[in-house]
């Protein structure tokens, strides 16, 4: 049982990291200039990121559920 929470946590975090590196690069691909114009590509970058950015909270939430779940279970 402890194995699986701990393959839980393992994939929640390699999520939390991918979901943080997505939301990096679209914040780097959104330039100075776009957001000055307020050009479509400067919105679609930043929704862009905030999906990332909410993606990456959820599976921070959901690791901090599982290691309290093993923490009740083990103690």
């Amino acid at each position: 049982m402890n194995a699986l929470f701990i393959i839980l946590i393992a994939i929640f975090c390699i999520m939390v990291v991918v979901s943080l590196v997505r939301g990096i690069i679209a914040f780097l691909q959104t330039t100075k200039i776009d957001l000055e114009n307020g050009t479509d590509n400067s919105q679609a970058m930043q929704a862009k990121q905030n999906q990332a950015m909410f993606a990456r909270i959820k599976y921070q939430a959901l690791a901090i559920v599982v290691v309290a779940v093993l923490l009740a279970v083990n103690s």
